[in-house]
């Protein structure tokens, strides 16, 4: 099922929540043959036919770009694991309450990253309000950061003769 999360002045943010197991089984078979027609395909496009209960009318063909379907498998990938999916258009301002969920960690963290300056974010009220495209780039960072400790170990840990 798909919800609709809006604010006063927000931009609106969709949830597709955990599929059914049915669902979940129909996703799993579409993804599969999804990836197998882009893995197969160079094509600027792809055309996908939709076959309708009523016999009476041709069935319409969509032109579709890869990117699109690249974005749909994802979609299916995630539903045939029966997680839930949150789209956010990429001006959007988010809660921190969304933030937390889209960093897997928890409100409290994020309100503190945002009090030590290391998330930008801005007031509305008393409500802090933290852009898309400034949580991608404290993600971002965050992994690089992670990336370089886990070298540093690696390094220190060759120096010092321990094998893994």
């Amino acid at each position: 099922m798909l919800k609709q999360l809006q604010g006063e002045g927000e931009m609106t943010s969709e949830v597709l929540e955990p599929a059914t197991q049915a669902e979940a089984e129909m996703a799993a078979a579409a993804h599969q043959c999804l990836v197998m027609a882009l893995d197969h395909s160079k094509a600027d496009h792809i055309d996908v036919t939709l076959d309708l209960d009523d016999a009476t009318q041709a069935a319409p063909v969509l032109k579709l770009p890869p990117r699109a379907l690249h974005l749909l498998a994802h979609v299916l990938r995630t539903m045939a694991a029966r997680q839930p999916l949150m789209l956010v258009p990429q001006q959007a301002e988010l809660t921190t309450q969304e933030a937390a969920a889209i960093l897997n960690v928890s409100r409290p963290f994020v309100i503190k990253e945002i009090e030590e300056g290391r998330l930008k974010h801005r007031k509305v009220g008393r409500h802090r309000r933290i852009a898309f495209e400034d949580l991608l780039a404290y993600q971002a960072a965050s992994r690089e950061k992670s990336r370089a400790a886990l070298d540093e170990l690696a390094r220190v840990s060759q120096e010092a003769g321990f094998e893994f």
